[in-house]
């Protein structure tokens, strides 16, 4: 039996049998960005110094950090993963640290957290700056002291041996102007840099990926091989990709299920591939990139306000799941708002929630800084100038 292992950043693993041991992995692609990346994979791998990733969502920020991993002297242990975004304060810290029993409801056993369970591995956090600050001062007084502290327990359990790895697609030093996030827990993680670039940003590689997926998807589903025309392949190396790898993918994937001859012409490809471009992958205007943004807060406002969805149906998974941005979510708050004239309690009802919802709501959007100020929404009711003081106004009537 062959097995064959692809990640996102278009890293994948050699053919090989299942007996021998794991699979080398490799980036895929020559163009100066990822070599630069490849080399900064090389400094980081020596050693055991904290590493925060950035970039984009969707750009293979946690494939950068297995390659770490697989390439460091930690190899043989284990790596454990963890999303800080979505999760409530209480169930994170569990999660990282372990609980006692009887800590809360539910807690029927001791339970040990990631960082007890990978001893001289690597503990990788992704969307490290959706922490709340509560959990940043948690965070921070465990990469300062390596003591770990389960929940419900009143002295620390035992010393971690574990190396962090982080990574976010927020701008750290914005939040920090902001005071959403710690200054001092970022220079903590920022001992080494990684900056993964966006898939627009390697246009050279785009082939490569291509025909790399191609290879996978139609071994996956067993299916007849395509070829990509040159034309096609142009268009695919011109769009933004502002979903990046995974958006990348994600097409390859629905041009191998739904094709329906051999060759990829470029009308074979899916609408939001197919935008006028001038014909360089860096040469498209400021109306060209925001329009992705613009169709899927359309789309999404639709949902609501049209098909009666919820908000908490619709909107809110894809902005947990980093499909839509805190931009996007400004956009849909800000088009509810001019419906219900900066109403909020109203708003809770135009996106389909239940009242009892409004506090819930109004806590999410603070959270995540896409409270909107309701006063710019407010429209004060015309004024009818009759040149007539209301008092004579009144004696008339």
């Amino acid at each position: 039996m062959i097995e064959r292992f692809v990640n996102l950043m278009g890293v994948e693993s050699r053919p090989i049998a299942v007996a021998l041991p794991k699979p080398e992995v490799q980036l895929i692609g020559q163009s100066n960005a990822v070599r630069a990346l490849e080399a900064d994979l090389d400094c980081a791998s020596r050693c055991d110094a904290k590493v925060l990733i950035t970039g984009e969502t969707g750009a293979g920020k946690e494939v950068v950090a297995r390659l770490i991993h697989l390439r460091s002297a930690r190899r043989a242990a284990p790596l454990v993963t963890l999303n800080c975004a979505g999760l409530p304060d209480s169930l994170l810290e569990s999660e990282l640290f372990g609980h006692v029993r009887g800590s809360f409801t539910g807690a029927y056993r001791d339970k040990p957290g990631l960082l007890e369970t990978a001893p001289g591995g690597t503990v990788f956090l992704d969307e490290v700056g959706e922490m709340s600050p509560r959990m940043q001062v948690v965070l921070l007084r465990f990469l300062e002291t390596g003591e770990i502290q389960r929940v419900g327990a009143h002295r620390s359990h035992a010393q971690a041996n574990v190396r962090v790895v982080t990574a976010t697609n927020r701008n750290l030093q914005t939040q920090i102007t902001s005071g959403a996030f710690r200054e001092d827990l970022y220079f903590r993680l920022n001992v080494i840099r990684l900056l993964v670039p966006p898939l627009r940003d390697r246009a050279e590689d785009i082939p490569l990926l291509v025909e790399h997926y191609l290879d996978w998807y139609t071994a996956q589903h067993r299916v007849p091989r395509l070829r990509v025309q040159a034309s096609a392949m142009e268009v695919l190396m011109t769009h933004r990709w502002p979903g990046n790898i995974r958006e990348l993918r994600n097409v390859i994937e629905r041009l191998v299920l739904k094709a329906n001859g051999q060759t990829v012409c470029p009308a074979d490809l899916p609408v939001d591939v197919l935008r006028p471009s001038p014909g360089l992958a860096g040469a498209v205007n400021a109306a060209d990139r925001e329009a992705p943004s613009r169709a899927r807060v359309e789309e999404m406002a639709a949902r609501l306000l049209e098909h009666g969805e919820s908000f908490w149906s619709s909107v809110y998974p894809s902005f947990v799941s980093h499909d839509l941005t805190r931009d996007d979510l400004r956009r849909i708050v800000h088009l509810g708002l001019e419906h219900t004239n900066g109403n909020y309690r109203l708003l809770v009802q135009l996106f389909n929630m239940a009242e009892r919802d409004y506090k819930r709501f109004l806590a999410f959007l603070r959270k995540h800084d896409c409270h909107l100020p309701f006063q710019r929404f407010r429209t004060p009711a015309p004024r009818v100038s009759t040149g007539v003081a209301p008092s004579k106004m009144a004696a008339r009537d």
